[in-house]
């Protein structure tokens, strides 16, 4: 046999070994679809979710006068331009409060790439929003002043410099820092991409983002229920459940403060890591005249008019070869919605040439097993599971269920190889403490009565007509589409290495930092799961 002369055997023994390589002995969706996994519940760990109180020294302000606080970096659509964002003055909260004036200061960004002056300048808006209540005895709050600046013109993957604040009154900040994302392109991507939801301000969210930060992420996804400011009466007094303690109340009160000591507490990790929110109903916040969702909307910057959309409810955006979609769960959803029409043109506008990959977020899942939630946003999917499907996205991230699961590939609950992998990672470590009944053990399938969709009012979740669980409500046992599920609080890492290769891993806060609770690749098959091409306008 000659030097080069090789049998199939070898070269089949030679691919299997450089796929291990590869890979590292990580399973791949390739592998599966797998058999379901419960992991235990560990009853010696419950987590600190107790608030951190108003006290503690990471929510305190110790700013002066008009000086930042709460500062914080999101993306644009593209690379080439990112939103910073501030607070400057003092909240307000009582019985009499007279709102500050966004006019008397400005709001600038000086930057410039790191290792030069900085040189450019930028300008931007800044408003002030307040939460009234039409009901004697409670207080009513209003925010400092919230500035919002676009800088554009920025080079990909690049290490700026940049301070913010007022220059004309000697209130600037410190010097912080950003790196843009990679261009878009089928070989550029973020090295690491956070995800978390139902983060609160709790001793477990600490843990969690201590944790989220030992993996130095590039970017984070927030995938709804930020502060948990709707857990407090306008007194301050809290609870780990509002309508078990509160039931009385003549409206849903939030303490709007939470929100500030929220912000002041992200900061050191958000001024220079890029974070993207979208609305959980923790940011519902009902006030006078039936406004809801302003704290949400006023306190974070959305690219919703570079992406075509006129709501902080849902945009997308661009992070190197990524395309990402964030759709709202609490508006109308379905095909004569506004928001139903955007999502149509923004898929149909997807180059999968140059954004391979595609990624969708909102907060209630559709694929949870868990007694919570369980089936309360099926009228969502039965609106926009088809649309995501048609246009093949990839992997759906979800929070609400303070739970981790993963699926199996799925697709209207049955197994499809170019179905989504759904993830629901609502375990930030909020005070409510985490999800732990399944709705398939006994005696825990909920009455299909009791799981409408309150905010939207729609009613979906009727009984399966075929499959395993045909006429009835709930499997009885751990659903096929059900691939590891597991009750703790943490986080998860998504790591694109290619057009067709994501590493996505699942960190538990009770673990050591470079441990990973659950840890697989994604993998595309553009070849076996055609999808709709560019629309050619």
């Amino acid at each position: 046999m000659g030097l080069f002369s090789v049998s199939v055997a070898e070269l089949l023994l030679l691919f299997s070994l450089s796929c291990v390589y590869v890979h590292g002995g990580i399973q791949t969706t390739l592998d599966g679809p797998f058999q379901p996994v419960t992991v235990p519940l560990d009853k010696s760990f419950r987590g600190h979710a107790v608030d951190l109180p108003d006290t503690d020294l990471r929510v305190e302000r110790i700013v002066q006068g008009f000086e930042p606080e709460q500062i914080s970096v999101s993306l644009s659509a593209t690379y080439d331009s990112v939103w910073i964002s501030w607070i400057t003055g003092e909240f307000q909260i009582g019985d009499n409060i007279t709102p500050l004036d966004p006019e008397t200061v400005e709001s600038v960004v000086q930057y410039g790439i790191y290792g030069f002056p900085i040189s450019d300048e930028a300008t931007g808006y800044s408003l002030v929003y307040n939460q009234l209540y039409p009901f004697e005895g409670l207080q009513n709050y209003t925010s400092g002043i919230i500035h919002h600046v676009c800088v554009t013109g920025l080079e990909p993957d690049t290490l700026y410099q940049y301070q913010c604040g007022d220059s004309s009154i000697a209130a600037m900040s410190d010097v912080y820092y950003f790196r843009t994302m990679p261009v878009s392109g089928p070989k550029s991507y973020p090295n690491r991409i956070a995800v978390v939801g139902d983060l609160g301000l709790t001793y477990n969210t600490t843990s969690t983002v201590a944790h989220l930060m030992s993996n130095h992420p590039d970017l984070i996804l927030l995938v709804g229920d930020a502060s948990y400011a709707n857990l407090y009466l306008t007194n301050g007094t809290g609870s780990d459940c509002y309508s078990c303690s509160f039931s009385e109340t003549p409206i849903h009160e939030t303490y709007q403060p939470r929100w500030d000591y929220w912000g002041r507490f992200m900061q050191p990790l958000v001024s220079k890591v890029p974070i993207m929110v979208v609305e959980g109903n923790h940011e519902i916040e009902q006030q006078a005249e039936n406004q809801t969702f302003v704290a949400y909307s006023s306190r974070f910057a959305f690219p919703s008019e570079q992406s075509g959309s006129s709501s902080t409810f849902y945009y997308s955006f661009n992070a190197g070869g990524i395309h990402f979609v964030m759709l709202g769960a609490y508006i109308p959803y379905d095909k004569s919605a506004d928001q139903y029409k955007w999502l149509e043109g923004d898929l149909a506008f997807v180059d999968r040439e140059v954004t391979p990959w595609l990624v969708a977020a909102w907060h209630p899942p559709w694929y949870s097993t868990y007694k919570a939630h369980y089936r309360e946003a099926e009228c969502m999917r039965v609106a926009m599971e088809d649309l995501l499907y048609k246009y093949g996205v990839d992997i759906v991230f979800n929070g609400h269920v303070h739970a981790y699961e993963r699926s199996n590939r799925v697709y209207n609950y049955t197994l499809d190889p170019c179905g989504a992998v759904h993830i629901t990672v609502g375990d930030g470590g909020n005070r409510e403490k985490m999800a732990i009944t399944h709705a398939d053990e006994a005696g825990n399938c909920p009455e299909p009565s009791t799981t409408p969709d309150e905010f939207m009012g729609g009613f979906c979740a009727f009984n399966f007509t075929s499959g395993p669980a045909a006429g009835k409500f709930c499997w009885d046992r751990q659903p096929d589409y059900s691939a590891y599920r597991e009750s703790s609080f943490g986080h998860g890492i998504l790591e694109v290495r290619n057009e067709t290769h994501a590493l996505w891993t699942w960190h538990r806060n009770q673990d050591m930092y470079n441990n990973a609770g659950d840890e697989i690749y994604i993998v595309r098959q553009p070849d076996r799961c055609p999808i709709e091409s560019k629309d050619p306008k």
